[in-house]
Parts: structure tokens; sequence; C-alpha cells
């Protein structure tokens, strides 16, 4: 009788652990998968642009020369008047047939007016990517490129090979999480003021995660390149690429990110002007 009692216990001790086990196994597998799952909504967030900016002076001796001047002096008491520059050709033409509508009202302007460029062609530096191996490397920067040319449509933008000579500097760099709690980002845009020959200017910096690929890496950068470009803010619409969300099929630029960007171009600003 004492051996049937022992075999009785473990023949029902035995389903016991088994039971436990695969629990303990399923709870691991579905751990797994929601952070997995967290971890891919996170990094595919939508860029947040920098709403910044840090006052600087160049001196026409030394281009790469960057001096701190204290911000105050160009917000109060060397700015003039904001004035308009001349519509750029190409905006100038623009006619959207359809009467779309825009999202100027969606638009940030800034301590020293709308960010607008006058100085043309706009010159872009995309620097290639070191941590990767170069067909990736060389591939990447071919899609950055052709993206370029598609704002090249309404804007005369140039690729230049030196970072001293952009106004917009393209880095493939995981940007700083933002938030609370942190949260990882596709992109992100920022932009600094400073003084060279005694004008106003402005240059931009685009972070773009690596994490990015294939169609969300070209929306990514085509949403972050119309912010450098003046539209300093984000559609509603998700058929905009300016949209402030990314979606699952990214849009092309419509016709409402062009007349944003045009109308962008018909206001008042500080930049480009002679600083007194």
């Amino acid at each position: 009788m004492g051996k049937i009692k022992i075999n009785f216990k473990i023949l029902h001790l035995k389903p016991k652990i088994l039971v436990t086990r695969l629990l303990k196994r399923l709870l691991v597998f579905l751990g797994i998968i929601c952070c997995t799952g967290l971890l891919v909504y996170l990094t595919n967030l939508q860029s947040i642009a920098v709403y910044k900016s840090i006052s600087r002076n160049i001196e026409s001796s030394s281009p790469s020369l960057f001096n701190k001047i204290p911000e105050y002096q160009v917000n109060k008491n060397n700015l003039s008047t904001a004035k308009i520059h001349p519509l750029p050709e190409n905006l100038q033409k623009w006619q959207d047939q359809n009467n779309n509508g825009d999202y100027f009202e969606q638009v940030k302007s800034t301590q020293v007016g709308y960010l607008i460029w006058s100085n043309f062609p706009i010159k872009i530096f995309i620097e290639t990517p070191q941590n990767t191996n170069k067909n990736q490397a060389e591939a990447w920067v071919k899609v950055i490129s052709q993206t370029v040319a598609e704002w090249n449509a309404y804007l005369p933008l140039q690729l230049v090979e030196k970072a001293e000579l952009a106004d917009i500097t393209i880095l493939r760099k995981a940007p700083p999480l933002q938030g609370n709690p942190p949260r990882a980002r596709s992109a992100q845009t920022s932009y600094e003021i400073y003084t060279k020959n005694n004008f106003l200017n402005h240059k931009f910096t685009i972070l773009l995660s690596p994490s990015q690929t294939g169609k969300y890496l070209v929306a990514a950068f085509r949403h972050e390149l119309g912010h450098a470009l003046g539209i300093w803010g984000h559609s509603p619409l998700p058929s905009d690429a300016l949209y402030f969300s990314q979606v699952r099929n990214p849009p092309l630029i419509s016709a409402r990110d062009v007349n944003t960007l045009k109308k962008v171009y018909e206001q008042p600003t500080n930049l480009g002007w002679n600083v007194d």
C-alpha cells in the first residue's frame, strides 16, 4: 500500500509542474511580444520639430568660428522692422487649380519672424553614415538625395560636399529622447540663428533615426525637410506630408503643403536682412 501511495502522489505532481512551467513560458512569450510592440510604436512616432534658436555670430574672416552673443541683443536691440522678401520663382509660378487650401494658421512664427530663406540655392549637406557598411550607407544617401529633389521643384536646393557650406545638415543619428516618460522619435529638426557680415541668418540640422527604413525613412525626411524650408508647424490632415503623425501609407508633397509654403514666403521676417 505504501508504494501505491507514493506512485499516486508522483502521478499527480508531474502535471502540476508541467502546467506551472507552461504558464511561465507563456508569460515570458507574451512579455516579449508586448515589449517588442511597444518599442516599434515608440520608434515610429512622428518627429518633433525643436522650437528653439541659439543666437550666434560668425565673423566673415573666420567662417567656421562660432561665437555666442547674448540672445537679447538679437531679439531687442539689433532687429529692424521685419520685411518681405521677393517670392522665389517657382513659388511665384505655383497655382493650385483645385483650391485645396492650406494650414498656414498652424505655422509658428519665431522671435525673428517666419523661417524664410532668401539666398538661393539653399545648400544641403548629407553626411554619409559611418556606422554601417558601404552599400547601406550609399543607399541611404541616395534615398535622402531623391527626397531633396522632391522639394527642389518648389525651392532651389543644392547638395554640397562640405558641412561648413551647408544651410541644412542631414545626419543619420537617433534623436534624443523626448517627453516624460522619455520616448524615442523617428526624427528631429532644430535651427540656429546667427549673424554673418551683419546679416541675420539661420541654419538647420535634421536628425533621422537609424531605425527608419524604406518608405518610412522617405516620409520622415520629406516631413523634416518641409520644416527646414519654412513650414514650422504641422498639418491636421493625414493627406499632407507635414501631417503631425506617421501614417501607414505616407503621402507625397501635397498641394496644401505647397500652398502653405507659398503663404509662409509671403510673410515678413528679420532673416536675410541687415542687423542694425
